[in-house]
């Protein structure tokens, strides 16, 4: 009867203020993350998609004037051929950096030394990348290394200014840049390949597999999550690269060397048109973003 009695009851206020804090309560915990994205991201985006349809120089106040700025993007030649150069970058990024750390992860995989290769490897990343750029326009200066070997060995016709020749400054700073982030993606192979177990790949050589049959039909289908963090980084990079350009050559000479994000800066902070390299910016970030979604969607697809 008692018990009856006390289930007949209604709830009291203080039950009702807990089960209402208790749905509450972890939304609150969201919340300094959603402001952190607010202000941090979802602000900045909307306010240079807001900038790029205005004329600015930064100093008097934005003029409204639609879609200009993305119809002189279209028309012009600077634009073209900042835009070919950063599919340059992102192919040579995928070919050399990504291409040779998955080699000497499997170079130096289960191998004795290990260590001392992992550190040799990765050592240039630890330098930033604009120190990167100084060594390398020493390297390939006029009177640099590469020239005096050149000489020294009677290839005087090789020799040039490498980092003042189209095409050869492209090149020679996506040299500079392999050099640099090789090691990053050999380390990541390098924890993909220790991760996969050894029963397939030993499976497939007993099944009469040689070693490159038993890493292309095995061991490289399993290092697919490690290969699509890596691509997609890798691509993010490629078209994003700027402090290593700007030391080596700022996108010269005639900006024949430039990148998207090159010429977005130039166009925003040297010559002062905000707007259009507001423009610049948002047109970068939508390859980026484009090219992120379809390419995780092709890999889930093939996964699914």
């Amino acid at each position: 009867m008692v018990t009856e009695l006390a289930a007949s009851r209604p709830p009291s206020t203080r039950t009702l203020k807990q089960r209402s804090w208790a749905h509450i309560e972890p939304y609150i915990y969201l919340v300094p993350a959603l402001a952190f994205v607010g202000v941090f991201l979802l602000y900045p985006a909307v306010y240079t998609f807001y900038i790029s349809l205005t004329k600015w120089d930064g100093l008097t106040p934005p003029v409204f004037i639609g879609l200009q700025n993305y119809i002189q993007l279209v028309k012009t030649p600077i634009f073209r051929t900042s835009f070919g150069n950063s599919v340059i970058w992102v192919v040579a990024t995928l070919a050399l950096p990504v291409g040779l750390g998955l080699l000497l992860a499997v170079l130096i995989n289960r191998i004795p030394l290990q260590g001392f290769f992992k550190a040799i490897f990765y050592l240039p990343y630890a330098i930033s990348a604009t120190s990167v750029a100084v060594i390398w326009a020493f390297i390939l200066a006029n009177g640099g290394i590469v020239n005096a070997g050149l000489r020294q060995v009677g290839l005087d016709s090789v020799a040039r200014s490498w980092l003042i020749s189209p095409p050869w400054n492209t090149v020679a700073m996506i040299i500079a840049y392999t050099w640099l982030s090789t090691g990053t993606n050999m380390i990541l192979f390098l924890v993909g390949l220790q991760n996969i177990p050894t029963d397939p790949v030993e499976a497939a050589k007993i099944d009469g597999a040689s070693g490159w049959q038993a890493f292309w039909k095995v061991v490289f289908p399993l290092l697919k999550p490690i290969t699509t963090v890596v691509v997609t980084i890798a691509v993010i990079n490629g078209f994003k690269v700027f402090d290593l350009i700007w030391v080596m050559t700022q996108g010269g000479p005639y900006r024949s060397s430039e990148t998207l994000a090159v010429t977005m800066y130039r166009e925003s902070f040297v010559s002062y048109r905000l707007g259009y390299g507001a423009a610049i910016a948002n047109v970068l970030s939508l390859i980026v973003i484009v090219f992120s979604v379809f390419y995780l969607r092709s890999i889930f697809r093939r996964e699914e």
